[in-house]
């Protein structure tokens, strides 16, 4: 019987330097703390991490938290990760073009900024960082009734870029009507006019935070300030809080809006808002296909499908299965867009593959603006760019225009049928 064959001997050698200087390369060390932690965020939900590190708890509990059981917020990051894409082949993707037109202009990137309220609590620079982060990238800013910076302050931060207005209806209708005519004057091109919140929702974590507009000081937030000696430094030596429509404040969120939203709001309303914009007339928080059928025999010129990013009811549709109707029935009489949910450059792809003309980012926003200022909102941005870039070039589309309901399946958790 012939022995097996020993296996053949490993040369060794003692390693020279010359052999090991390729291997030996360092990278240099950022002395600047901020951009370590920004450069090292990959994803948004990196971003959300930093947030919640740097921010005082009810501030990102404010930010972060949804209402009731919050199902809806989890409902809707829950409909974007049921989702398998079918990607093409053998196509040229070496160049990809991801920009839009949406309400009558451009935009670099197929998402925008959305309405959010109380955005200088988060991180002193608030808005003026969003609009000038997003006029830097070439996509649109959207203020919230609720703000805390002027019109014309955001104006100056984005004064060659697309400004859009998000208005609630107040008790005391001419507030409403004069900030219609403000953001009118200041070359805002296009108004929210916003129909989801007739009372504020049950925010259960600002409730339990004893979360207040101004912040209150407590044994709580005191001890919680600790380890975060930045915010409150912030906060205290930069100008107090203004609001775009509030004279006044003093309370909880909830107090505040019940106090100054009109539950009584009407089409009515909608028409008197129509005649004073000079420009596009946007309804957010659309909920259901007969909402926005009658919006478009009304001939706005586009809905937002929203729940409010989850917080005003709970249990509410999910905007991202409404989507594929919606589309069948008045996308060709306006134009659709999305917001709730969205935590990847994947969620966005996924919406305007199903129809959306385009998004909105809302917490994401806010993540970054929390986890580093006007540099933060910049990253958030650019982490988002790369991934919707990534998921065309992967699906193998070059541009907007080519994506499809083919190219995504949802899978049938909570699918309306």
């Amino acid at each position: 019987m012939n022995e097996p064959k020993s296996a053949a001997r490993v040369q060794r050698q003692v390693p020279k330097p010359r052999d090991l200087a390729p291997l030996m390369k360092f990278k240099g060390i950022d002395l600047n703390a901020s951009r370590r932690r920004l450069n090292a965020a990959l994803t948004i939900e990196d971003l959300r991490k930093v947030a919640k590190r740097r921010t005082p708890k009810a501030a990102f509990d404010y930010t972060d938290g949804a209402a009731e059981g919050e199902l809806s917020l989890s409902r809707a990051r829950q409909a974007f990760q049921d989702v398998e894409f079918h990607p093409s082949i053998l196509r040229d993707v070496s160049a990809v073009d991801t920009s839009t037109q949406i309400f009558g202009g451009p935009s670099a990137l197929p998402f925008g900024i959305a309405p959010t309220g109380f955005t200088r609590l988060m991180q002193t620079e608030g808005e003026t960082a969003g609009a000038g982060a997003a006029g830097a990238a070439g996509i649109p800013f959207t203020l919230s009734t609720l703000g805390t910076t002027s019109i014309e302050d955001v104006k100056s931060a984005n004064p060659q870029g697309r400004n859009w207005f998000q208005l609630y209806v107040m008790k005391d209708r001419e507030i409403s009507y004069e900030l219609t005519r403000r953001a009118d004057d200041a070359g805002f091109d296009t108004l929210f006019f916003t129909v989801d919140t007739p009372v504020a929702g049950a925010r259960l974590r600002d409730t339990r935070n004893g979360f207040s507009i101004p912040p209150q000081l407590s044994v709580n937030t005191i001890l919680n300030a600790i380890p975060r000696p930045w915010w409150w430094i912030d906060f205290l030596t930069t100008p107090p809080l203004e609001f775009a429509s509030l004279t006044s404040t003093g309370g909880t969120v909830a107090e505040l809006i019940d106090k100054a939203f009109d539950p009584s709001i009407s089409f009515e309303d909608l028409k008197i808002i129509r005649d004073l914009f000079s420009g596009k007339i946007v309804v957010k928080g659309v909920q259901t296909v007969e909402d926005a059928k009658k919006l478009a025999e009304l001939g706005v010129d586009g809905v937002v499908l929203s729940n409010h990013g989850g917080r005003q009811l709970d249990r509410a549709p999910v905007p991202f299965h409404l989507l594929p109707e919606v589309v069948r029935e008045v996308g060709e009489d306006l134009e659709v867009t999305l917001d709730t949910g969205i935590m990847s450059g994947a969620d966005i792809v996924a919406s305007l593959a199903l129809g959306a003309k385009f998004t909105f980012i809302g917490r994401a926003y806010l993540y970054g603006l929390m986890a580093g200022g006007r540099p933060g909102v910049d990253r958030t941005i650019e982490i988002l760019q790369d991934q919707i870039v990534r998921t065309m070039k992967l699906l193998e589309v070059s541009e907007i225009a080519e994506l499809e309901p083919r190219h995504v399946t949802q899978l049938e958790r909570l699918r309306r049928r």
